[in-house]
């Protein structure tokens, strides 16, 4: 796989990843279903925080195929976590904007 096609793979699995713990009401879309109200905000951040742990090892895994890993500090973690809250901010908004006034009407 090529540099470039494995950069894009861990920003798709990024925008995925960030999204699903907002787009379904199951643990980890897979798990079982949440309450009737559905899932509660501290288990969809829980989600996201495994999420983006998951996602930084499939872009190591992806970094040592293509070559020598590079060391990072604070400062990339803080970058990439802010990223994936970015890439989060659409199904945070269907979520808890979209889907509730819709729900109101």
């Amino acid at each position: 796989m090529s540099i470039t096609a494995s950069i894009w793979l861990v920003i798709v699995a990024g925008f995925v990843a960030a999204n699903i713990p907002f787009l379904n009401q199951r643990l980890f879309a897979v798990g079982p279903r949440g309450s009737v109200g559905g899932k509660a905000l501290w288990i969809r951040l829980v989600e996201l925080v495994v999420l983006y742990v998951l996602t930084g090892a499939l872009a190591l895994l992806l970094e040592g195929k293509a070559g020598q890993r590079s060391s990072q500090g604070w400062e990339f973690y803080a970058i990439t976590a802010t990223l994936f809250l970015t890439f989060a901010f659409p199904g945070f908004v269907y979520q808890y904007l979209t889907r509730k006034s819709r729900s109101a009407d």
